[in-house]
């Protein structure tokens, strides 16, 4: 406080400037770690063994379309245009199978568009003379190049985005090199020939050679979103049941997500950005012919979207309860304990759920989920009859003090002193019938003092330094009484978040039990 009513100055610390590692200071070689380097590289491998496998497939393609101009047999057969399937091989060959045909078919369409416009234009300039020829050639060109660049950004023509581009380049390659060696037929051929030589070796090699299929990809990455959200709700209500409100993260790294112990709220977040992911590996997978367990044509690749949707509709509820547990502003330890045999049953029962249908997603089987969600509903209503039971507890506020025109700190401890004083008298004219914890009796006067850090100022602080600013006024008890309901208040906000994911967990239960139907999973026990 600054001395002026009415007027508080809060002196927030400037986040710790993080020091700069020794080996960031150095330049050049010296700062280079050779043995960190193949320890990251090492730890990169190990994260998704497919990664190795895919860069020895693009290394066999590569090799064996080189050898058609390494041998002099085949290069006397295709000459120089077979330069044009190792530039196929670079541009096709996409880490899934799935993504490597949708990119092959954009490639072979786009290229047999170009080359049939290539031809027509040619041979259509060739008619006119060698003095139109180039206009008209040129002509063409500043067309294609206009209409293709137009169309690939219409949104329903998005997904052939690289074949409009195929069509550009390669129009433009082969009327030129055609105009140029006199023959648009032959050129055309001899790029057409060597570009289906180059996309029959991608296609094969990824194929045959350690498949990975995009399929397989999004199954196992929707099946790690249900586990990862399950995870997260479990930790967050663990933490906040057992914190006792007394050490938090600093304001810096709160707004930074930095929270290095709650390592199921990192995956849970990256499940809220796995949308485009989703739909990525989605779209690749229709391309894919039937395999592994995917075993009948057209199968409901789309739906596993929708259900990673509604998925992600619930990792809200868990991101916002994440959200509660580090506020600024905490309801007191003994009220929320109150409670804590509700909200662990009602948590342990939605975690339940969410993990079983992971499993019944990742087993391909359908299982009976009524008496599971039954209890989960059961839980909830029994969470949401104590705290009508208790509600009054939500909206308790400071007891009125004797001395309304105290401003000083000495003044304000001697009210806390009396109102305890007095607190004490009537506990020994009327003892309780029983001997509650000592959580539960301790004075009002302790509680403010464990509380202060979150009811006082903001960002928290100690409030021995809250009363070094220049002590309380009458305006601040108003203030603390309508601070104190509201950090009673954040334990009502965190139950309704967690009543709200058990009543969109129905809706996942719906979307899955959609897609076992679809994908025609098979019944628990068979």
């Amino acid at each position: 406080m600054n001395g002026k009513k009415d007027s508080f100055e809060i002196k927030i610390s400037s986040a710790t400037k993080a020091k700069l590692p020794l080996a960031g200071k150095r330049s050049g070689w010296i700062g280079f770690s050779c043995k960190a380097w193949i320890w990251n590289v090492w730890e990169f491998c190990n994260e998704d063994v497919n990664r190795v496998a895919f860069a020895f497939k693009v290394g066999v393609a590569v090799l064996l379309v080189s050898f058609l101009i390494l041998f002099q047999a085949p290069y006397e057969v295709f000459g120089a245009s077979i330069i044009w399937s190792i530039l196929t091989v670079a541009i096709m060959f996409e880490y899934t199978v799935g993504a490597t045909f949708n990119r092959g078919f954009n490639r072979a369409l786009g290229s047999l568009l170009a080359g049939i416009l290539a031809i027509a234009v040619g041979q259509l300039a060739l008619c006119t003379g060698p003095v139109a020829e180039p206009i008209i050639i040129g002509i063409s060109i500043f067309l294609i190049g206009t209409v293709t660049s137009f169309m690939k950004l219409w949104p329903s023509l998005v997904p052939y985005e690289y074949g409009f581009r195929v069509i550009l380049f390669t129009f433009c390659l082969v009327i030129v090199s055609g105009y140029r060696m006199g023959n648009p037929i032959r050129t055309a051929m001899d790029r057409l020939y060597s570009i289906a030589i180059g996309g029959l070796v991608a296609v094969l090699v990824n194929v045959l050679i350690f498949p990975i299929w995009a399929g397989e990809q999004l199954h196992k990455e929707l099946v790690d979103s249900f586990n990862a959200v399950a995870d997260s709700l479990e930790e967050c209500v663990k933490k906040y049941l057992e914190d006792e409100g007394l050490e938090h993260p600093e304001f810096s790294k709160t707004v930074m997500d930095e929270f290095a112990d709650e390592l199921a709220y990192r995956k849970c977040r990256s499940t809220l950005n796995s949308s485009a992911k989703l739909e990525s590996l989605a779209s690749a997978a229709k391309w894919e012919p039937p395999h592994g367990r995917f075993r009948h044509f057209f199968y409901p690749w789309s739906e596993y979207v929708k259900v990673g949707a509604v998925l992600r509709y619930c990792a809200y509820e868990v991101m916002a309860l994440h959200g509660v547990l580090h506020s600024e502003i905490q309801a007191p330890y003994n009220l929320r304990i109150t409670f804590k045999s509700e909200i662990q049953e009602a948590a342990n029962q939605a975690a339940e759920l969410v993990r079983v249908l992971g499993k019944d997603i990742s087993n391909m089987k359908k299982s009976l989920k009524t008496s599971l969600l039954k209890r989960v509903h059961s839980s909830t209503e029994r969470l949401q009859r104590a705290i009508d039971v208790h509600s009054i507890k939500f909206t308790k506020t400071l007891p009125k003090l004797p001395c309304a025109h105290s401003s000083t700190p000495s003044d304000f401890s001697n009210q806390l002193a009396d109102l305890d004083e007095n607190n004490s008298i009537e506990k020994t004219a009327n003892p309780p019938s029983e001997t509650l914890p000592l959580a539960r009796t301790e004075s009002y006067h302790e509680t403010m003092r464990k509380q202060s850090r979150r009811l006082h100022s903001w960002p928290s602080r100690e409030v021995d330094a809250f009363e070094e600013d220049g002590g309380l006024n009458t305006d601040i008890l108003p203030r603390m009484s309508a601070l104190e309901s509201t950090a009673a208040l954040s334990l009502a906000t965190f139950t309704s978040l967690l009543i709200e994911f058990v009543v969109r967990l129905d809706h996942l239960v719906e979307a899955v039990d959609e897609l076992s139907k679809m994908a025609k999973f098979k019944q628990q026990g068979f």
